[in-house]
């Protein structure tokens, strides 16, 4: 049994619930392109990097675009959607998170922030949670999206642990992919049906308590 010495955690999804947020972005940027995109659509997106998301938006629409377009696209949706998060508060912090971030830390384990935002740095200021974890790996420190495991890797090394002395927290598909590739295990919160590569699903993040990290 190997003994877990740190815990990183996704942003979106599993600290705060970005995605509302995300939606309501995307979905102005494709009402002002001439179509509409749903809340099923937005799924798509989850876990995906912003050009990637970009992409599937604009295919859902049938617009082509050239590439510079897209690049203003792109800064457009961002735009929109930092004015969101940057009105943020501690109020939206998920159910649980921070109490469970405390024992861990209070077990002497470590934690860490492993996220494809480049905008985790203003929401963890938003929410005043950035002075909590150990170590921050956003958008802005790796090159490779999930499913690729840099982000977790990094982590990991910044943190001074080895990757199967890790525990990956994920609500995505893709992050779960990234965590299994990384050689860490991994905890998906949300459906066990998407999230079946994980090694224990969670419903939420009212289940967090300081068991589930024994394996």
């Amino acid at each position: 049994m190997v003994k877990i010495k740190a815990c990183i955690f996704d942003l979106d999804g599993v600290i705060v619930d970005t995605a509302k947020y995300h939606y309501l972005a995307w979905k102005k940027l494709a009402n002002e392109l001439g179509f509409d995109f749903t809340e099923k659509d937005n799924e798509k997106l989850k876990g995906v990097s912003r050009m990637e998301s970009l992409e599937i938006l604009l295919d859902l629409g049938n617009v082509k675009v050239d590439t510079e377009t897209k690049l203003k696209l792109a800064e457009k949706k961002n735009n929109w959607y930092r004015e969101l998060i940057s009105k943020m508060d501690e109020s939206e912090i998920l159910p649980k998170v921070k109490e469970f971030i405390n024992e861990l830390k209070n077990s002497n384990i470590k934690v860490a922030i492993g996220s494809s935002s480049k905008n985790t740095m203003t929401i963890l200021n938003s929410i005043k949670m950035a002075d909590i974890f150990d170590v921050i790996i956003d958008g802005n420190k790796i090159t490779k999206a999930k499913p690729n495991p840099e982000v977790f890797l990094l982590g990991a090394e910044a943190l001074g642990v080895k990757p199967n002395e890790c525990i990956v927290f994920e609500d995505a598909e893709s992050g779960i992919k990234a965590a299994k590739k990384a050689g860490m295990y991994a905890i998906g919160i949300g459906s066990k049906e998407i999230l079946k590569e994980a090694d224990k699903v969670i419903p939420d993040t009212n289940s967090l308590t300081i068991d589930i990290i024994n394996f």
